[in-house]
């Protein structure tokens, strides 16, 4: 498989990834899953690692099955495999490593997007019940969230003194 061809369905896996992560966590977490994904609405969570962790090890097993079955990167699963570990690395870092804070090195950020994926995320755990719950993605953030980040942003640099 040609570098591009290569790059295109890497990228084209990644940006699925987003739309099945929301609607796996709207309609099967947050459905006939929930005895795993419940240990994610605990808060704060009584172990480092939550039966809710069971779906990083199942998507990480899909990946490395692609991967050993791609034949180094001949084969188009192959990439649909790297398309799926880039998105579960990024999901790590950011939801698992930033918004809970499971990565202590990471833990404040200046970054208008990230914090509005921020705001969006507290308020899917607002309910922490099954049902009733709100914002269900990961990377893509409501418009709204962006307008209440910039606002924020906008009065954090006023009222910061000014710099001599």
């Amino acid at each position: 498989m040609n570098l591009f061809s290569a790059l295109a369905v890497t990228l084209a896996t990644f940006a699925f990834m987003e739309f099945w992560a929301w609607f796996m966590h709207k309609y099967v977490q947050h459905g006939p899953l929930w005895v795993l994904h419940r240990s994610h609405h605990v808060r704060p969570s009584p172990r480092p690692f939550e039966r809710n962790d069971w779906f990083f090890v199942i998507y990480g097993i899909l990946s490395a099955v692609l991967f050993m079955t791609g034949e180094n990167g001949a084969r188009w699963w192959f990439w649909v495999g790297v398309g799926i570990a880039a998105y579960g690395t990024v999901y790590f870092f950011v939801h698992d490593g930033l918004i809970h804070g499971r990565l202590p090195f990471w833990k404040k950020t200046d970054s208008v997007y990230l914090r509005a994926l921020n705001m969006a995320h507290k308020m899917h755990h607002k309910t922490q019940g099954r049902d009733h719950s709100e914002e269900f993605g990961l990377l893509w953030v409501s418009p709204k969230y962006l307008r209440l980040a910039r606002q924020q942003a906008a009065r954090k640099a006023q009222s910061a003194p000014a710099q001599a």
